[in-house]
C-alpha cells in the first residue's frame, strides 16, 4: 500500500515537473520577429522591405510600427521568416508574447507619437517604363530589384488597353508626358540614342492610332489619371512629376515646337493652360524655348545653382502617427535629414504646389518642396523630386548605382515606403 502511494506521488511529481517545464518553455518562446529599422541596428534597411513584402504575400500577419525604432516591422516568429532574413542579410530580433505586449502597449499609449498599422495584402506593382530599359535606368526599378519585390513592367500599349486595372500601385519612370522628348533637343539632338528614342516613340504613337507623340502621351496620362481617381496609388519621380501635370493641363493645346512634332505650337499657349486639370501644381509658366533643358518654373533645378552639394539636404516633416497615419507611413525613416540629389526635375517651387497637396519633405534654404502627397478621387499620388537618391548628379550614360554600397539609404527608403503603403489596412485619415 505504501509502495503504491509512493509510486502515485512520484508519478504526480513527474507530471508536475513536465507541466512546469512546458509552461516555462511556452512563456519563454519567441512568438514574434521584429525587423528593427533604426539607424544602428538594421544592417540592410532596403532588403527589410523586401522581407516584409514577402511575409505579407505569404499571408503572415504583419504590422508596421510607425515611429517605433525608425518604423520597424512586426511579424510572427516562423522558421522560414528567420531563414529568409538570414539569406538576405536582414537583422531581426525575437520577442516573447509578453515582451511584445509591453511594446505594443507603449505604442498604443496616447502620450506616444506611434501607431501599429496592419499590412494585409501585398500590392500588385506595375512600373511604367519603356521596353528594353535596364533596372538601373530608374531608381524605383533598381530598388525593387534589389529588395526582391516583384513588379511588372508596362508601357503605353498596356495602359491604353486598360490593363492598369490589374494593379494596385503604379510607378512612372522618368517620362516626358508633354511629347518634347525630355527637352534634350539642344544637347543631344545628333546623338544616336536620342534619334532612336524619338523614332521609336513616333512609330509607337502611329501603331496605337495617334498622329503625334504628344497626343498619344496625353492619352496615356489621362488613363493614369483615371487609374488614380478610381482608387489606385501612383508614385512618380523626376520629370514624370511635372510633365504629367503639364500634359493634363495642356489638353487640346499644342505646346510643342516644330522639332518635336513637325508643326508650330499654338500662339499664346500659356493663356490656354487649365490648372484645374492638374494633380499637384498651379500657376506655372511653361518654358517656350526648345533649347532650354526645362519644362516650366515648377522645377527648382536652375534656381538652386548657389546651393553646394555638401549643403543639399531636405527635411522630412513629422506627422501624428495616430491622427495622420498616411503621411506618417510615407515618411518613416531612421533620420529626418535626407541627402539631396539632382534630376531633370530636382524639386518643386513651393509656391506652385497646390494648397490641397501635402508637403512631406522640404528644403527651407531654397523654399522648395521635395516630397509631396495628395489625393485624387478615390486614389492617391506621391511626387518625389530627383533621379537617384545615391547619385547626386546623374548624367546620361553614367554607371549604375550599386545598392550593396547603400543598403541603409534614407532616400531610397522613401521609395519603398510608398511601395508598402497600399498594403496597409485602409484607415480614413482623421480631421
Amino acid at each position: 500500500m505504501l509502495i503504491t502511494k509512493l509510486k502515485m506521488i512520484q508519478s504526480r511529481l513527474k507530471y508536475t515537473i513536465l507541466l512546469l517545464f512546458f509552461l516555462i518553455s511556452f512563456v519563454g518562446k519567441a512568438n514574434f520577429i521584429l525587423l528593427p529599422m533604426d539607424e544602428t541596428t538594421q544592417q540592410n534597411h532596403l532588403k527589410a522591405y523586401g522581407i516584409t513584402y514577402w511575409a505579407i504575400d505569404k499571408s503572415y500577419k504583419v504590422s508596421w510600427l510607425l515611429n517605433y525604432r525608425g518604423g520597424s516591422f512586426l511579424m510572427p516568429d516562423a522558421p522560414e521568416i528567420r531563414k529568409e532574413c538570414q539569406i538576405r542579410g536582414v537583422n531581426f530580433e525575437v520577442f516573447a508574447d509578453a515582451e511584445m505586449n509591453v511594446i505594443l502597449a507603449e505604442i498604443a499609449s496616447p502620450s506616444q507619437n506611434m501607431e501599429a498599422v496592419a499590412l494585409e495584402k501585398a500590392p500588385k506593382i506595375a512600373v511604367y517604363t519603356p521596353p528594353g530599359k535596364h533596372p538601373w535606368d530608374d531608381a524605383v526599378t533598381l530598388v525593387l530589384t534589389y529588395a526582391e519585390i516583384p513588379f511588372t513592367p508596362i508601357y503605353d500599349e498596356e495602359v491604353l488597353t486598360d490593363q492598369l486595372i490589374l494593379y494596385d500601385w503604379l510607378h512612372l519612370h522618368h517620362e516626358d508626358f508633354s511629347g518634347q522628348y525630355g527637352k534634350f533637343y539642344n544637347q543631344f539632338k545628333n546623338t544616336p540614342w536620342y534619334i532612336e528614342q524619338k523614332r521609336d516613340a513616333e512609330i509607337l504613337a502611329k501603331k496605337l492610332g495617334y498622329n503625334k507623340v504628344a497626343v498619344e502621351k496625353l492619352a496615356v496620362a489621362k488613363k493614369i489619371r483615371d487609374f488614380v481617381i478610381g482608387g489606385g496609388f501612383m508614385f512618380a519621380m523626376c520629370s514624370a512629376t511635372d510633365s504629367f501635370d503639364i500634359a493634363l493641363s495642356a489638353d487640346g493645346v499644342d505646346i510643342c515646337e516644330p522639332m518635336f512634332d513637325g508643326d508650330d505650337s499654338d500662339g499664346n499657349y500659356q493663356s490656354k493652360i487649365d490648372f484645374s486639370k492638374t494633380f499637384a501644381f498651379k500657376d506655372y509658366i511653361l518654358e517656350r524655348n526648345p533649347g532650354v533643358y526645362e519644362f516650366s518654373d515648377i522645377d527648382m533645378t536652375n534656381k538652386r545653382a548657389s546651393l553646394p552639394m555638401e549643403k543639399d539636404y531636405f527635411t522630412l516633416l513629422e506627422f501624428s502617427a495616430k491622427w495622420d497615419p498616411i503621411p506618417s507611413m510615407l515618411c518613416q525613416n531612421h533620420t529626418q535629414l535626407v541627402k539631396g540629389f539632382m534630376g531633370q526635375t530636382t524639386a518643386f517651387t513651393r509656391d506652385i504646389v497646390k494648397s490641397s497637396v501635402l508637403v512631406m519633405g522640404e528644403c527651407q534654404l531654397n523654399n522648395e518642396a521635395r516630397y509631396i502627397h495628395g489625393e485624387k478621387g478615390k486614389g492617391m499620388f506621391t511626387f518625389y523630386g530627383g533621379h537617384d537618391p545615391e547619385d547626386y548628379r546623374h548624367q546620361v550614360g553614367d554607371p549604375a548605382t550599386v545598392l550593396d554600397l547603400h543598403p541603409n539609404s534614407p532616400g531610397y527608403r522613401l521609395i519603398l515606403n510608398n511601395v508598402l503603403f497600399p498594403a496597409a489596412r485602409k484607415k480614413k485619415q482623421k480631421t
